[in-house]
């Protein structure tokens, strides 16, 4: 019984997966959100299941909707290793190497702005939008994980369609070419390379740095002033990791077990802002994606 059970969960384990990576925006928390649920149904009277997919749909979507909710609460603690997700398909402090097909299916239907803007959603606008406009869940269901009436959660994928159609229709930024601008500017601040920290920064860059006194920052104005940080800089070039920011491109570095941050504002072809964070107060109140590299 319990061999044909786990054959028919993994049947649903793909599925899982992208609910629960397009509820989290995590491959790590996607694993775990999947785990979760067949530890739920092996708890569970399986005999008494007549749908186990829509159950084990139903019960990631609880699942994920705890996380978020639990995610949003923390925004104050130290920042969690665990939710970033490297470039590289490795969860920060965690060895478990993801499958590279799986990741770049889940990056490519996604996308990675998509997941910057499904993150902006409150965590029941985004699971009633997740469930009903991409994967068909009735509102009734839905009601039920959210503890609303089904009226009150098609208003919620309502709201969330509307916002998400908005930022879809608002400009997007060139993210590639975003990347190669800041891959360029940290291949110069590696090098020491002044005259090339010149070429990607805009004259009257801003170069900004939490100085740990109540969250004030140090500044530093005009591109020369700043090529001249290369040191400080070079720092983030050594293993850097390509993040969402608050929104914004940015750059995740480990640095004896701490994390730092780094972002970016650019405007055409010059970087206009760069704000450095490196203490745990600092860091602890951003919200940091970390995207699948895409794939070429």
């Amino acid at each position: 019984m319990h061999d044909e059970l786990a054959k028919r969960f993994e049947e649903e384990r793909g599925h899982l997966r992208a609910v629960a990576y397009r509820m989290l925006g995590s491959l790590g928390e996607a694993e775990d959100a999947v785990q979760e649920a067949w530890l739920r149904l092996v708890r569970s009277d399986s005999a008494e299941i007549g749908n186990l997919a829509g159950w084990l749909t139903t019960v990631v979507g609880r699942i994920c909707l705890d996380m978020l909710r639990s995610r949003t609460s923390r925004r104050e603690d130290p920042l969690d290793v665990g939710p970033v997700e490297p470039v590289t398909g490795v969860t920060v402090g965690d060895a478990r190497p993801a499958d590279p097909e799986d990741e770049a299916l889940l990056a490519d239907s996604v996308g990675a702005a998509m997941l910057v803007v499904l993150d902006r959603l409150a965590p029941a606008e985004r699971l009633a939008f997740v469930l009903h406009d991409l994967f068909a869940v009735p509102f009734e269901e839905i009601a039920l994980i959210t503890d609303r009436t089904p009226a009150s959660a098609r208003q919620l994928a309502s709201r969330a369609r509307r916002r998400v159609r908005g930022a879809e229709s608002a400009p997007q930024p060139d993210l590639g070419r975003q990347r190669l601008i800041v891959s360029a500017f940290l291949r110069a601040a590696r090098g020491g390379d002044f005259e090339a920290l010149l070429e990607v920064l805009d004259p009257d860059v801003v170069a900004r740095a939490d100085t740990g006194v109540s969250g004030a920052l140090s500044a530093v104005r005009g591109a020369p002033l700043v090529a001249r940080q290369a040191a400080t800089f070079a720092q983030f070039a050594q293993s850097p990791q390509i993040a969402f920011v608050n929104g914004n491109l940015g750059v995740v570095s480990l640095f004896d077990g701490a994390f730092r941050v780094m972002t970016f504002t650019i405007a055409d072809t010059r970087i206009t802002e760069v704000t450095v964070f490196t203490t745990p107060s600092s860091v602890s109140g951003l919200d940091i994606l970390v995207p699948p590299e895409p794939t070429p």
